[in-house]
């Protein structure tokens, strides 16, 4: 797939999340999305809490994380802090929560419904210290050296270029800024069927990298002290409640790499500084 086909792909399965509860991640793991008890359901075994989910605005978690990045960003009142593919707003309003009116938190993201959601969300919340951007994560609209902390969740996955993803995230963070991520990594290569489907990429599976090269790529952009604090595996009964999972084990022309991608495929959150 060309990187601009790859990102159509993506930008449209997002839209859609935007007007309906439905998955975008593969992190699902067997729960029916048009039900918000059973994302908040999800969302505490990712690591948020029930506080958490009673601190944001209804309609802020979509259930679309693989993780909670903000938990463990050890964020602090007054600082600045960007989200990368900010989605409908729900771990910005939480790091709002904890900079404070003091502090800032900027979120972008390339699906414009998803920014109008996440705006709308902002202004139920009164979250006057929160600001959404439309941007790509490779092409930040972030002045250089401006963010103390940087979060994202299940997003790096899906970009073409992630190397420029990481590189931009230096750019724009302050020296001894942090990175703090929630990704989906791969354990071993993915089957080329699935590896080639728009559908999976757009899952937040076919773009997934391998856990080492993904590592070496923070590296790679100048980060220091890399290291991975907590990591997932796929459940056995992934996707068995979950519509857009099935639709893809359900293809003649995927099926056949499911089993081994219930095996190698992890949730990882990942901490490292510039």
């Amino acid at each position: 797939m060309k990187d601009n086909e790859i990102r159509q792909s993506v930008r449209e399965r997002y839209a859609e999340a935007a007007g309906k509860k439905t998955s975008c991640c593969g992190s699902g793991a067997g729960l029916n999305w048009a039900n918000q008890q059973l994302a908040n359901s999800f969302s505490k075994q990712i690591g948020y809490s029930e506080d958490d989910l009673q601190s944001v605005p209804d309609g802020a978690n979509l259930g679309l994380g693989c993780g909670n990045p903000v938990a463990l960003a050890s964020l602090k009142e007054g600082e600045v802090v960007l989200d990368l593919g900010s989605g409908p707003g729900f771990d910005c309003f939480l790091a709002a929560n904890k900079v404070g009116k003091s502090g800032k938190v900027i979120g972008v993201d390339m699906t414009p419904e998803m920014l109008e959601k996440a705006r709308d969300n902002g202004a139920k919340g009164n979250y006057d210290n929160v600001e959404f951007r439309l941007g790509e994560i490779e092409n930040l609209p972030v002045a250089d050296k401006s963010i103390d902390a940087i979060i994202s969740n299940c997003v790096i996955n899906l970009s073409p270029d992630k190397e420029r993803v990481f590189a931009e995230a230096y750019r724009v963070l302050k020296p001894r800024g942090r990175l703090m991520v929630s990704d989906m990594v791969l354990l071993e290569n993915l089957p080329e069927n699935i590896r080639q489907s728009a559908r999976a990429y757009s899952h937040c599976i076919a773009g997934a990298s391998l856990k080492d090269n993904y590592l070496k790529m923070i590296e790679k952009a100048g980060f220091k002290d890399v290291k991975i604090v907590g990591q997932i595996s796929l459940p056995e009964d992934f996707g068995a409640d979950d519509p857009i999972v099935q639709s893809l084990i359900n293809d003649p022309a995927l099926s056949a790499g499911w089993d081994k991608l219930r095996r190698i495929l992890l949730s990882i959150k990942v901490h490292a500084t510039k």
